[in-house]
């Protein structure tokens, strides 16, 4: 409360204080993955993604004309062009440049140097180079430049292009991706229909055993899922299911059903009652106030554990690597591709953060077109 009139108590400032540090403690690295998404890798290796926006700076490796190119002045053979255009480079300013991968910095641009064959070396900052040498020049592939370049900002769709538009790319995400979204939406509605119809009958509903049930439900909310895997994988072996899409719709089903008729049922309970017992004066039967009343009513609340269930099977890995995915790897999800890209294509940070992305931007978008929905289902029924 606040202690003086316009004036903010120390608790709500810290308060506020905290709830902004967590915004931006999720903030920039969710930033973070999207800007590197859009980038090269050369720029992901050169640079952080807050420098983005900037020129960076970057080791490469350039080459001269060969020895058919030269060209005798007096006493000298001289070699002259571009080196960008020589390599097949994207063109760029050259800072310093040496005839080592660790002396780039040996020679700034502009400068003439004398590498260690005694050939003679200068190169301007476009990239344009004079290599002289007291003997003729041997024919074949030019000499190695390595050079400090400042390159612009570059951004580029090719990373999407790899992950989700290359069918034939074993390490792409599109595969995976419809195969997540074949796991999540049955995964998210299968439960919310069972357990509707589950709260409704424990909330309207007199019939001997109820509380017993709604005791059961509360304990199994509290009940970890990793104690029911394998009981429950041995049981689908048992009847035939074995590992498929089946198997993991089933097993996300039980798992959140618990949560789903505790979160409906305690929204159910505070609807109004004068409503229901109005439509049972009038002839109706529990299915249609069931389907005419209270669903349209508790649209919050299935929202709610709509977003909370599709969170959770599009994240999930556990579940999946033990109901559904097989050695074949036809059957692969998200997340695991993700884990097999950690460990195949660790250094290539531009395909991990586009793929890392991709993961988490259905999520987002779901949650915030209907977070209005979450608050109102989670504050049901916590004020009468």
């Amino acid at each position: 409360m606040d202690n003086i009139v316009g004036k903010k108590s120390g608790l709500t400032w810290a308060v506020h204080i905290s709830v902004v540090g967590l915004v931006l403690l999720w903030l920039f690295p969710t930033l973070g993955l999207f800007v590197s998404s859009f980038r090269t890798a050369d720029q992901i290796a050169s640079s952080g993604w807050w420098k983005a926006l900037f020129p960076s700076e970057q080791n490469i490796a350039l080459r001269t004309a060969g020895g058919e190119a030269a060209v005798q002045e007096g006493d000298l053979w001289v070699i002259e062009g571009n080196l960008f255009e020589v390599s097949g480079e994207s063109a760029a300013e050259i800072v310093s440049f040496g005839s080592t991968p660790r002396a780039t910095d040996e020679f700034a641009a502009g400068e003439t140097g004398a590498l260690r064959n005694g050939d003679v070396l200068t190169v301007e900052a476009n990239g344009d180079y004079r290599l002289e040498s007291d003997a003729q020049f041997d024919e074949g592939r030019g000499a190695r430049v390595f050079a400090v370049a400042t390159t612009p900002p570059e951004f580029t769709l090719q990373n999407y292009r790899n992950v989700l538009l290359d069918p034939d790319n074993a390490e792409g995400m599109a595969k995976a991706f419809f195969n997540t979204m074949t796991v999540t939406i049955p995964a998210t509605i299968i439960p919310i229909l069972v357990a509707a119809f589950a709260a409704y009958a424990l909330a309207w509903m007199e019939f001997p055993g109820r509380a017993l049930l709604i005791a059961a439900v509360v304990a199994l909310l509290v009940v970890p899922l990793q104690l029911a895997l394998i009981p429950l994988l041995k049981f689908h072996n048992g009847i035939g299911i074995g590992k498929g899409y089946l198997g993991v719709w089933l097993a996300h089903t039980g798992f959140g059903l618990p949560l789903a008729i505790y979160l409906l049922r305690n929204y159910m309970v505070g609807l109004p009652r004068d409503i229901i017992e109005n439509a049972r004066v009038d002839g109706a039967t529990d299915f249609q106030i069931f389907v005419k009343i209270i669903l349209p009513l508790s649209f919050p609340a299935l929202a709610s554990f709509a977003i909370f269930q599709f969170l959770w099977t599009w994240n999930d890995l556990l579940v999946a690597l033990v109901f559904l995915i097989d050695a074949s790897g036809e059957t692969t999800v998200m997340t695991r591709q993700i884990v097999e890209l950690l460990g195949t294509r660790g250094g290539n940070w531009e395909i991990l953060a586009t793929s890392a992305f991709v993961s988490i931007a259905v999520p987002l978008v779901v949650f915030f077109a209907m977070q209005k929905y979450l608050v109102r289902g989670l504050l049901a029924g916590s004020v009468k």
